[in-house]
């Protein structure tokens, strides 16, 4: 398995990895698949700033993983929203894992150090969500921060919502300044081999 950077080009690909978490659970609260046309700009409107990381092996694209603004304002620039999407078929292989390890390496090389996750999180487990999702961020070192009740409802039920966090690095005065994805791509392909 190796992980690369995506592009436009892998819209329609990773949009067949999202859509069944869309039509057929809780784990996204979207309605409604997007067009390729529209994953492709939310692809290129994360690419502007933050990585957007793709596991693949032997030409299948496993996973994909992205971090986006968790808030616009600018004392917010150092912490992120994270999130991850596996090939249903192709989950508890080590793919989550390998891909959030990519994500904190890129994230860190521009100086994010709050990673924080909005989960879907049901009171009771059914068949369009589990608690697995919080399982596998506290395994990764993620903390419960905040849970929202009855926020979200799909599939003509509530369902809570949570959020989770990660410091990546250390708090500290006079904070070095975050950088574009950009701006640290070559020393994540030279370092790293992303």
């Amino acid at each position: 398995m190796s992980i690369r950077i995506a592009t436009i080009q892998d819209a329609e690909a990773l949009l067949a990895i999202y859509a069944p978490y869309v039509e057929n659970t809780a784990i996204t609260f979207e309605y409604t698949v997007p067009s390729v046309e529209e994953f492709a700009r939310r692809i290129h409107r994360v690419m502007t700033r933050y990585p957007y990381l793709i596991a693949e092996a032997e030409g299948e694209i496993l996973g994909y993983a992205y971090a986006s603004a968790f808030h616009s304002r600018a004392a917010y620039d150092w912490a992120v929203e994270v999130s991850i999407y596996v090939n249903r078929h192709k989950r508890r292989m080590g793919i989550g894992g390998t891909l959030y390890k990519a994500l904190e390496m890129s994230l860190s090389a521009q100086n994010i150090l709050n990673l924080n996750a909005c989960i879907a999180y049901p009171e009771e487990e059914d068949e369009y969500l589990t608690k697995d999702s919080v399982a596998f961020h506290q395994h990764l070192g993620y903390q419960m921060v905040g849970e929202f009740h009855q926020c979200g409802y799909k599939f003509n039920r509530w369902y809570n919502m949570v959020w989770m966090e990660k410091h990546i690095g250390a708090h500290v005065e006079n904070q070095s300044k975050v950088k574009t994805f950009d701006e640290v791509r070559d020393t994540l392909q030279s370092q790293y081999g992303i």
